[in-house]
């Protein structure tokens, strides 16, 4: 039986209107005993009114900008609903982005909800619809795979949901959509406005990002201790991500995007999610990876390892130059200092080692040039830095001036990911480097005279690699 199924139990005789309608041929007839039955003999439910969670209080300061940004305007911030995976199952579900940072409500978001912000004289009344649990003497409880407590287990009471996020609360029947709405999505202005509000993190940010990173660092760990079993395994790639995932399931609400584990030339595929491969001693494995927490807040690390133990000369040297490239983009970061300014300083390193190593047509200098230049970019096409947070990718619908060409600014969290990627059939490198490619990525706070390395924690230099499988293995 599939956790989504949705079959619909209809008593014999009995009309079934408070059930969905849909897989008629799938219904599941009962006699009208069961109807008298499923109904009575329920211990009153317990629980109680929740506190006010951690995160209410920063949920509601971001309410008030949003607020102030659109006077006089409706807005409507649905959290979406399930998305079908196959027939009648479906991805589990994630609430939107935009949605849990307004409400604070994380991995325990109801599907199907929406935050409304109705205009008043002096601001907005805000209202979070959702659908109430539902009474245990309708066909709904025990009938509706979707949203059946008998099927997916409670479901939160409206004042419960109040109570826990500081928010008035409504059941979603009383929910009615205007055609002046501005709704998230669909609104270019909205929809702007509350990715650039997450530019910079507040306290609570921070620190859900830290546990991010920590439970991730841990993942890490367990893929290193896990080495023998991983290179024996055929497909040793889905092994290391199933160590992974088993972290990220434990101590967080899973992966805040797919695993890439990339051994041997696949490292050199920059969105390798296939992960089918074998791993290989003597090859390099690159792991992109980062836990996502129930608070939603997602990590995002890369560590390149060498299978065997040890980096070979031309490995080793293509490593140190990617985490060179790295550590000139820390040299300048820090607030007032443009973000696109970390990619060109990653960038420089890239252009004059390649140079250096006679595998440009030009020297570093022409390479470099902003209109004809751009060989280097051969052997690394993404970007230095992206912003993290709720999503991995984050702020993503900011404008161009508030990011790429942005200041850095106190209390934002990004990456730093520098690499090289040397197919395994570019002819234009020598034959050692071809299927070589190494990422190093961290993240990182910006802190009031530079940046904070969260991910300092995990081994980084090739030294630091080499020893940390070798203490691993004993």
């Amino acid at each position: 039986m599939s956790t989504n199924e949705s079959d619909t139990i209809a008593a014999e005789g009995a009309t079934t209107t408070d059930a969905p309608s849909e897989n008629q041929n799938r219904k599941q007839p009962f006699p009208r005993g069961f109807l008298d039955a499923i109904s009575t003999g329920w211990a009153p439910r317990q629980g109680g009114t929740p506190p006010q969670r951690a995160q209410a209080r920063f949920a509601a300061a971001r309410r008030d900008a949003v607020s102030t940004a659109f006077p006089g305007k409706r807005l409507v911030l649905p959290a979406g609903g399930y998305k079908q995976r196959s027939n009648d199952t479906d991805y589990p579900f994630r609430a939107h982005s935009a949605f849990a940072h307004l409400t604070g409500w994380a991995s325990d978001a109801v599907p199907d909800s929406v935050l409304v912000f109705d205009p008043t004289e002096t601001g907005h009344d805000v209202t979070l619809y959702l659908r109430e649990r539902a009474d245990r003497t309708t066909a709904e409880f025990y009938g509706d795979a979707t949203i059946g407590e008998f099927w997916i287990g409670p479901r939160p009471a409206l004042d419960g949901v109040a109570s826990d996020l500081g928010l008035a609360t409504a059941h979603i029947d009383d929910f009615t959509a205007a055609a002046d709405d501005l709704v998230l999505d669909e609104d270019a202005d909205l929809t702007r406005f509350v990715s650039e509000l997450r530019l910079v993190k507040d306290a609570y940010e921070i620190e859900q990002l830290r546990l991010a990173v920590e439970v991730t660092a841990r993942g890490f760990d367990d893929i290193v201790a896990d080495l023998p079993r991983i290179i024996a395994t055929p497909r040793g790639e889905r092994a290391v991500e199933g160590v992974f995932h088993h972290r990220a399931r434990t101590e967080g609400n899973g992966e805040g995007y797919d695993t890439i584990a990339a051994s041997g030339p696949h490292a050199c595929y920059l969105h390798w999610t296939r992960n089918d491969g074998a791993v290989v001693p003597g090859d390099l494995i690159l792991v992109d990876a980062g836990v996502e927490v129930d608070s939603l807040y997602t990590a995002d690390i890369t560590r390149t390892i060498p299978v065997s133990g040890t980096f070979t000369d031309v490995q080793r040297k293509v490593y140190e130059t990617v985490r060179e490239a790295a550590d000139a983009a820390f040299a300048i970061a820090k607030p007032g200092v443009r973000f696109r300014a970390l990619h060109e300083a990653a960038m420089a390193v890239i252009a004059g080692r390649t140079a250096e190593w006679g595998l440009l047509p030009v020297s570093a200098e022409e390479a470099l040039d902003a209109d004809n230049g751009g060989q280097h970019r051969r052997y690394m096409v993404h970007g230095t830095s992206h912003h993290l947070g709720l999503d991995v990718h984050d702020c993503a619908q900011a404008r161009r001036e508030m990011y790429y060409d942005g200041l850095l600014e106190e209390g934002m969290v990004f990456t730093i990911e520098p690499g090289l990627y040397f197919q395994i059939d570019d002819l234009t490198v020598p034959e050692d480097f071809r299927g070589i490619g190494v990422r190093i990525e961290d993240d990182v706070l910006v802190t009031a005279d530079g940046v904070e390395n969260l991910s300092a924690a995990i081994p980084r230099t090739a030294d630091e690699i080499e020893a940390w499988i070798a203490g691993s293995a004993r």
